[in-house]
């Protein structure tokens, strides 16, 4: 945007809707701590900062929705305390004035497993598996990944997602601590058992609401907890089949941003198909005082997310395909 008037006259447009993001809470009364590469972690003040960003959300009358990206309990979080601890967050949720869309990951599953989890943060599921999609608004759609659908967390010891990704990993990970990238090089650091899998059933699914997006000329946003590009995250961090969800994504051109939490840093990336790529800052690692939530506008060719505090706020313009 080049003239004051331009700028004006974008501030003064109306966003067809707007909604609440938040990630990675990982509540637990438990004293700070540090992440496993030395970084501080706030358990205690985590739910302080989503009271904050309920009372924000609250207050801006204009939020259709808003979305949590997973993670709502740490792992840390003693297990006596795991069901206490997620009720007393999807409580502070509940405090919002309008729906909660939410996603599970994998401090999550440390907690609960699915059948016990989903019914608390009311994820419409199919035999305990947790993606779905909605409508905001008939112009745009918003699909919700199951990024631990094969994982080695949260199902059954015998489930077949478990030993399906047992396997994955004994053949992808050398080493006894599944959870170290130790001699993995690039984006093969990624095949550690605190990240999962989309499976075959639910890749299925994806291509069909993609179709169904395209048909009906809806842009589409996609969320899950796991990252899907490596330029936007840590490669520690991605989902482990990512390239196989993008390679589904990319059939279609109605998909227009990938959002998702899990890497605490942050990062945002525009991949070779102009498909914003926005990883969210966590709520775990605000020292008192701080914040980590916001909310987006959306517009018709573009999303604007409006950060606070330690969010960064990213303008997400779709380029037309002819300008790629």
């Amino acid at each position: 945007m080049g003239s004051t008037n331009e700028l004006a006259s974008a501030q003064e447009e109306q966003p067809l809707f707007s909604f609440g993001v938040i990630s990675d809470v990982q509540y637990a009364d438990i004293p700070d701590g540090r992440s496993y590469i030395g970084i501080p972690r706030y358990y205690r003040h985590s739910i302080l900062v989503l009271q904050r960003a309920v009372q924000n959300w609250n207050h801006n009358l204009k939020l259709k929705f808003a979305i949590n990206f997973g993670d709502i309990v740490d792992g840390f979080c003693p297990k006596d305390q795991s069901l206490n601890a997620v009720k007393k967050v999807v409580n502070e949720f509940n405090k919002f004035n309008a729906p909660v869309y939410h996603m599970i990951g994998n401090h999550c599953l440390y907690n609960l497993p699915r059948d016990k989890l989903l019914p608390l943060l009311e994820i419409p599921s199919v035999d305990d598996h947790a993606y779905y999609d909605f409508s905001p608004t008939p112009e745009y759609r918003f699909v919700v990944l199951d990024g631990y659908d094969i994982s080695a967390i949260g199902w059954p010891q015998n489930h077949p997602s478990t030993l399906e990704a047992l396997n994955f990993l004994r053949e992808k990970n050398p080493n006894s601590e599944k959870n170290s990238p130790s001699g993995l090089v690039g984006v093969e650091r990624r095949f550690l058992m605190f990240n999962g899998a989309v499976g075959k059933q639910q890749l299925e699914w994806l291509d069909f609401i993609l179709q169904e997006a395209s048909k009906l000329k809806q842009k589409v946003v996609i969320c899950c907890h796991l990252p899907l590009d490596p330029v936007a995250s840590t490669h520690e961090a991605l989902l482990w089949n990512y390239d196989e969800v993008m390679d589904v994504i990319h059939r279609y051109n109605c998909v227009k941003v990938c959002l998702a939490g899990h890497d605490h840093r942050g990062g945002h990336s525009v991949d070779t198909c102009g498909i914003h790529h926005r990883v969210l800052e966590a709520a775990l690692e605000c020292p008192p005082g701080s914040d980590s939530f916001g909310y987006v506008n959306v517009y018709d060719d573009r999303l604007s997310l409006i950060g606070t505090d330690r969010l960064q706020s990213t303008e997400m313009c779709f380029k037309p395909k002819s300008d790629l």
